[in-house]
């Protein structure tokens, strides 16, 4: 194999400095701006029923091409960022849901407002997935973990803020305001990301490109010296291990050997947000109501409940370097199933609002772990956009059945039993997770290519 010059390291040992707020400030805005596209699309929903433009048939074809969307861009935006670069992966899908959403705006009427859905979610689909890998590659290890679960704080954000904003636009102007705003902010990021999203450094040493990622780190260690008015010490070559050219991956390697074992870990992590997101954010409201609690308060308690959404991914963000990877994401996993339990058997409204809210606290610390910080840390550099999307495009579909079974559950056996089957299952997960899970905290991402 060829050997290149130790990009790798040499980013690793960059202090966080401006040229890092960029890259963070690009994706975490156009993370942001998914999520407002993304719930956005309920609040539009109440309105487009309202005024006889849908129904209940319509509104399940709406929700559902979203998701379909979010399947094939997760497919295909890995394979993109893998063939073509991370900047141009980027890129192309920041311009995609910016013009279909501004487009979407336009629109004659619902069914296609409902073809247009499904192509901003391919975009969508991508955009989450390669913001969050691709953002691993700039970061140096010891604050890997912290820095990409900041991003998922910031995108996190977007419920609340396409709430409030929905209120206003809708009430006051058109519920097509709201897919104008978010493409025309997509479009801002494009704008963005071309002048200050440089392309990955390993990503071009992976293709053979030495001299453009020599180009671009040069750039970055002379802004960051001029900023911090320091000089970067020579770079030392000797006990280093060197960056390896990795071999023009195939997709199929994702299911050889000891790349098999992280698909399946990977898969298994995602699998396990997904029923817990689905099962527990989803269905809080029915299982108020059908407490006994009338459902105003219910709706009420539900926003009470989910300030533990923002509150458990800044946590996240301030500890997670701290644990090991496997041990921290299999804790979170037994404690969301405990939790689960105890929260289903309560029938003071003290005690349901207090499970809930640590329960969604604890949730969407798991979520900050698996979507932001363990899955895109799992691949080689060649892989890892394609490692990424395959397992986010599988947990997608899972999202898409889940409803299913708990609806099945919940009208055959109650609540308590929906969340003991849930409960079974995320311990299995937490399980898998622990023991064949591999490390990567604080490792670098050239030595977590070569993990066993």
């Amino acid at each position: 194999m060829e050997h290149c010059d130790p990009i790798g390291a040499r980013l690793d040992r960059l202090p966080i400095s401006r040229f890092h707020f960029r890259i963070f400030g690009i994706i975490s805005f156009s993370l942001l701006v998914t999520g407002f596209l993304s719930y956005s699309g309920n609040v539009v929903l109440a309105k487009l029923v309202s005024n006889g433009w849908s129904n209940n048939y319509l509104n399940a074809a709406f929700t559902s091409s979203l998701m379909f969307g979010y399947f094939i861009g997760s497919l295909t935006g890995g394979f993109i960022g893998d063939y073509l670069g991370r900047r141009k992966a980027f890129r192309m899908n920041l311009l995609i849901v910016g013009i279909f959403a501004s487009v979407a705006s336009f629109v004659p009427n619902m069914y296609w407002l409902i073809f247009f859905r499904c192509l901003m979610g391919i975009g969508m689909g991508a955009l989450i997935m390669v913001g969050y890998a691709s953002f691993t590659e700039f970061i140096p290890p010891a604050v890997r973990g912290k820095w990409s679960a900041r991003l998922s704080f910031v995108g996190n954000w977007s419920p609340m803020l396409s709430a409030a904003i929905g209120v206003v636009v809708i009430a006051f102007l058109s519920w097509r305001i709201m897919f104008m705003l978010g493409g025309v902010a997509m479009l801002l990021a494009w704008y963005l990301s071309g002048k200050y999203f440089i392309e990955s450094p390993r990503w071009l040493v992976g293709k053979g490109q030495r001299s453009a990622a020599e180009k671009h780190l040069l750039e970055v260690e002379a802004q960051i010296e001029q900023e911090n008015n320091i000089t970067l010490p020579a770079f030392q070559v000797s006990g280093l291990k060197e960056d390896v050219c990795p071999e023009s991956g195939s997709f199929w390697l994702l299911f050889k050997r000891q790349m098999l074992q992280r698909t399946l870990v990977a898969i298994t992590v995602l699998i396990a947000m997904n029923i817990s997101l689905y099962t527990i954010t989803v269905w809080i409201p029915t299982i108020l109501v059908n407490s006994g609690i009338d459902v105003t308060k219910s709706i009420l308690m539900t926003a009470i409940i989910m300030i533990g959404a923002p509150v458990g991914i800044f946590i996240a963000a301030l500890i997670i370097d701290r644990f090991p990877r496997r041990l921290f994401g299999s804790s979170l996993l037994i404690i969301i199933a405990l939790l689960g339990y105890f929260y289903s058997i309560q029938t003071e409204e003290w005690a349901i609002l207090s499970y809930g809210l640590m329960m969604i606290f604890f949730l969407y610390m798991y979520v900050c772990f698996a979507s932001a910080v363990y899955v895109p840390e799992l691949w080689p550099t060649h892989l890892r956009l394609r490692g990424s999307g395959f397992v986010n495009a599988v947990g997608r579909i899972v999202a898409v059945f889940t409803p299913y079974g708990v609806a099945v559950l919940l009208t055959r056996y109650g609540s308590i039993t929906v969340f003991i089957v849930l409960g079974l299952m995320l311990v299995l997960c937490a399980l898998i997770l622990f023991f064949f899970g591999i490390e990567t905290r604080k490792v670098s991402l050239e030595d977590i290519s070569s993990l066993e």
